[in-house]
């Protein structure tokens, strides 16, 4: 399962995740402050208690384009607060959808709670 935008990542050439959407908001002055500071901690909740792929590193390279998916099975775990992250998108009508599938490409990470996929 990915909560994804309709615009694209650079990296990727993909659809934005949920974070990339809410991040473009805050750094470009889009959110009130204190749209910003829930967001802020809503990603260090994120930090906190979500694996970050290795792939992302301290400067987010992500050399070869992954993409990242919830795992369904653990996504209650997660809820709440991407719950919130999505709040934040329909409060400023920022289009984004919710895809579930089993075709999601190459896996090249995985961890309890999502895989990081390329193109096969």
């Amino acid at each position: 399962m990915r909560i994804q935008g309709r615009e694209y990542a650079y990296k990727t050439g993909k659809p934005c995740g949920v974070f990339i959407l809410n991040w473009r908001r805050v750094r470009d002055g889009v959110y009130s402050l204190d749209d910003c500071e829930l967001f802020e901690r809503t990603e260090k909740w994120f930090k906190e208690h979500l694996p970050e792929p290795p792939f992302y590193g301290k400067d987010n390279d992500n050399p070869q384009g992954a993409v990242t998916y919830f795992k369904t099975e653990k996504f209650d775990d997660m809820r709440e607060q991407a719950d919130i992250l999505m709040s934040l998108l329909d409060k400023y009508k920022i289009p984004y959808d919710i895809v579930y599938t089993d075709y999601i490409g190459k896996i090249i990470y995985e961890d309890d709670y999502q895989v990081a996929v390329i193109d096969e």
